[in-house]
């Protein structure tokens, strides 16, 4: 365990060697504290938003007007976490490997799209963290657990989130479907 300011820390959850702020394709996970299902609740394999889900579900879709440099593909509100596929898409973020995102349905089959791709990418830098992953994801959560907890007090999040850099179509095909699917499979876990 890592230590900073002379306090033991758990290291971090993100690639060492990924520049988060870099144009890519996501996969996020984002928990409540100890999976509360502040969310609703799943019924006959659909989600049945609470009023806090809808605010969640709100927020999703307003990222793209706080990080215009953002597109959103498919998501879901689960009843103690936020699946999701965020594409970071600046027109110009100085790297040559990497191109712009063409939404979920579109056809895939008649685009070449270049996902990312790890080999190429310069070591993560602890720059301006305004315009990057973990920027989007703080915005998010600040947003909905600001308007949550005038609902319900002890609204929070796990203080951290999942991510997989998404590499290619096959992989971003098959994180959608898992993605869409996800109410249905509740039950199953």
């Amino acid at each position: 365990m890592d230590k900073f300011q002379n306090k033991y820390r758990n290291a971090s959850a993100r690639a060492p060697f990924w520049d988060y702020g870099r144009n890519a394709a996501y996969f996020v996970t984002i928990c409540t504290k100890n999976r509360t299902r502040f969310f609703g609740d799943v019924q006959n394999g659909e989600m049945i938003l609470s009023e806090i889900g809808k605010i969640a579900h709100d927020c999703w879709n307003e990222i793209p007007e706080h990080f215009p440099f953002v597109k959103l593909d498919v998501f879901v509100v689960m009843p103690d976490h936020v699946h999701g596929i965020i594409v970071i898409d600046k027109p110009d973020d100085g790297f040559v490997g990497t191109q712009n995102f063409a939404s979920q349905q579109q056809n895939f089959a008649s685009q070449q799209q270049n996902f990312a791709s790890l080999q190429q990418q310069p070591m993560n830098r602890f720059g301006p963290q305004s315009k990057n992953l973990a920027s989007i994801v703080r915005g998010f959560k600040i947003g909905i657990a600001k308007n949550a907890r005038m609902i319900d007090s002890d609204f929070a999040w796990q203080s951290r989130f999942h991510d997989h850099i998404i590499r290619d179509d096959k992989s971003f095909r098959a994180i959608a479907a898992y993605i869409a699917n996800n109410p249905a499979k509740w039950g199953e876990l």
